[in-house]
């Protein structure tokens, strides 16, 4: 068996959306779900995709999550929401929390919506960009849904990957989109490392007497080392704090000890607390010239001098932009052992096989 298949966006969507629906969700709310585990998947966030479906899955069928949740506004300014979640699928709470952030930043020229009582939602990316079709900027803020990282120094996991990620309109280039965890890796990505069967690089992770820790199967014996690694990770770590106070204590969500182990805990609700902000350009000048002086930046950036065997310089989430590209002309590609995670699944919730 070759190490990836590739499958059809939409074929991918439709397995997706269909597991969903046989465990409860609504249809609108199954497919709105699947269409953005495929986007995740196709920009080459595999941490965050597909290989999360069996997880959400669980989590449902364990009662962790509510499958019809009443999303609300519980307060309200001009260009300021909360919303509470209802404990119902992150997708759908940041998938809204950014449509009412863009609807206000129209009016007001920019705006934030924080969440509480929600759940994972995939890359962080997904909810930035969802400014770039109305020509505004988007950022995003999370506390991940599990705690992996001590504070500088220390050995208790107080803190988690609490990802941020900022999206930039350009004019003939492709956006400038950051998307990034506080810690060097993801955990997402060291969960795919260890079902694909590989080692992690050094520098992902230490274990508690401080050695490098390479085999992801042993992931639950160790820490995740902050932005900055062994050497400046107290800038990681303060990012990591000041991110979750912003998504998740401004929130009234999950921050510290009370953040729950999604990984181990199926049944408690996880009150994952997120944030998104839009800013409409068009409040600070013409927004044409500002998208020029953004191509401007970038064509600086990509044809200055480069160090010896250094190809090309890219922008944050340019290889993103072409995997997408990729992805809609030849299929997603998922690894060999997460189409057998998927085919099994796939009987015993009685749905047809990805083929």
């Amino acid at each position: 068996m070759p190490s990836t298949r590739r499958f059809d966006p939409a074929t991918l969507q439709t397995f997706v959306a269909r597991s969903f629906i046989r465990v409860g969700l609504p249809d609108a709310d199954a497919h709105t779900i699947a269409s953005l585990m495929v986007e995740a998947e196709m920009q080459g966030s595999d941490g965050h995709g597909i290989i999360r479906l069996l997880p959400y899955i669980t989590r449902i069928e364990s009662g962790g999550v509510n499958t019809r949740p009443r999303l609300r506004i519980t307060q309200e300014r001009a260009a300021t929401a909360h919303i509470d979640g209802d404990n119902g699928m992150g997708h759908l709470v940041m998938k809204r929390a950014a449509e009412i952030a863009i609807a206000k930043a129209k009016v007001s020229g920019m705006a934030w919506v924080g969440s509480q009582h929600s759940n994972h939602a995939g890359p962080a990316s997904i909810y930035a960009r969802m400014a770039l079709p109305e020509g505004m900027i988007g950022l995003y803020f999370a506390v991940g849904n599990a705690n992996h990282l001590p504070p500088w120094g220390g050995l208790d996991m107080l803190l988690s990957t609490n990802p941020i990620a900022v999206a930039i309109p350009a004019g003939n280039e492709p956006p400038i989109v950051l998307d990034m965890a506080t810690t060097v890796a993801a955990y997402g990505k060291v969960k795919a490392k260890a079902q694909r069967g590989e080692m992690m690089p050094e520098g992902w992770m230490i274990d508690r007497q401080g050695n490098a820790l390479l085999d992801p199967k042993r992931a639950a014996e160790g820490l995740l080392l902050p932005l900055g690694g062994a050497q400046a990770g107290y800038k990681g770590y303060g990012l990591a704090l000041m991110i979750g106070i912003l998504a998740g204590t401004l929130n009234g969500a999950a921050m510290g000890k009370a953040v729950i182990d999604f990984n181990v805990d199926t049944v408690t609700p996880t009150n994952t607390g997120q944030a998104v902000a839009m800013i409409d350009p068009a409040a600070f000048g013409d927004p044409q010239a500002f998208r020029d002086n953004v191509d401007t930046l970038i064509n600086e950036l990509r044809n200055s001098e480069r160090l010896p065997g250094v190809e090309r310089i890219w922008m944050p989430g340019e290889q993103s932009f072409y995997k997408r590209i990729d992805c809609a002309a030849n299929g997603v590609p998922l690894s060999a052992a997460l189409c057998d995670v998927l085919d099994t699944l796939a009987d015993r919730l009685g749905v047809a096989r990805l083929v």
